[in-house]
């Protein structure tokens, strides 16, 4: 896949599958793990439409900047699609 994608920096109340932590940071989308119903519309009992779910790498040197200790390393998360902003691969 090697997609890149930057997980939305909403900040919506309520039930929400995205970490805080991964809001507004760009990962790699390491593959796709199929459709499934909405968790978010789930959780209210609300009708859920499918959404895609990847599992979505991040460095660690994205998430923690200078702090990070291991650089190089990875965190992968899955994350539903409506979270994502699909970006410009780098040339």
């Amino acid at each position: 896949m090697g997609e890149r994608v930057r997980v939305k920096a909403m900040m919506p109340p309520g039930h929400v599958r995205a970490p805080a932590y991964l809001r507004g940071k760009t990962g790699e989308i390491e593959r796709s793990l199929g459709a499934f119903k909405n968790p978010e519309q789930l959780a209210y009992a609300l009708p859920a439409s499918h959404k895609n779910l990847y599992r979505v790498r991040f460095t660690m040197a994205e998430l923690w900047g200078a702090a990070a200790e291991t650089p190089q390393d990875v965190v992968e998360a899955e994350i539903y699609e409506h979270w994502l902003e699909r970006l410009p691969n780098a040339p």
